[in-house]
């Protein structure tokens, strides 16, 4: 029942509702959705002391058109990738042993599961397609437009057709973005 429960709360969190942020849930809750109601994860993997994760913050997850198109499209993952949670992730469990309650504000160990998924820069944002299988991460600080241009590519499944970087330069020099300036 605790389940069932669970899952309702966390759909009706995703229903369509218009909201002013983006519904920040955990990689567990994200995959345990998706066996409900498929969906791409976008996860940001941030650090406490990075400036351009603040940024990304501040001025693109702020985005009215990019908040609501990531509540519709995306279960959206907050993941501090030095931080001291405890993650299952494909049925292994991950923590961050060497973790220095003292250094919680500044550079600290790196989690085992941004280890696993081979982060060595902040921000990352990661894509997941459906099953929970990495699609790719996209390293570094973007504008809502320059995002824009991810979530729709991974959302259509464009990057599915592309096989070489002359592909997605043609669709990057195609790509005409919609989502406006932060007013």
């Amino acid at each position: 029942m605790k389940h069932i429960l669970l899952v309702l709360t966390m759909l009706f969190t995703y229903s369509g509702i218009a909201q002013d942020q983006i519904n920040w849930i955990t990689l567990e809750e994200a995959v345990e959705l998706q066996k409900t109601e498929p969906r791409k994860i976008i996860m940001d993997a941030y650090t406490t002391w990075c400036g351009p994760c603040k940024l990304l913050d501040a001025r693109t997850f702020t985005n009215k058109d990019l908040i609501a198109y990531i509540n519709k499209n995306y279960y959206a993952v907050k993941f501090n990738a030095q931080g001291n949670d405890t993650v299952t992730f494909k049925g292994k469990t991950y923590t961050n042993p060497k973790y220095n309650p003292a250094k919680a504000k500044t550079r600290n160990s790196s989690h085992e599961l941004a280890i696993a998924l081979g982060i060595r820069s902040y921000p990352t944002l990661l894509f997941f397609d459906e099953d929970a299988n990495l699609i790719t991460p996209v390293i570094g600080y973007k504008t809502p437009q320059q995002l824009e241009l991810y979530l729709k590519m991974f959302t259509s499944n464009k990057h599915k057709d592309m096989k070489t970087q002359a592909d997605f330069d043609k669709y990057y020099k195609e790509f005409k973005a919609t989502f406006k300036d932060n007013a």
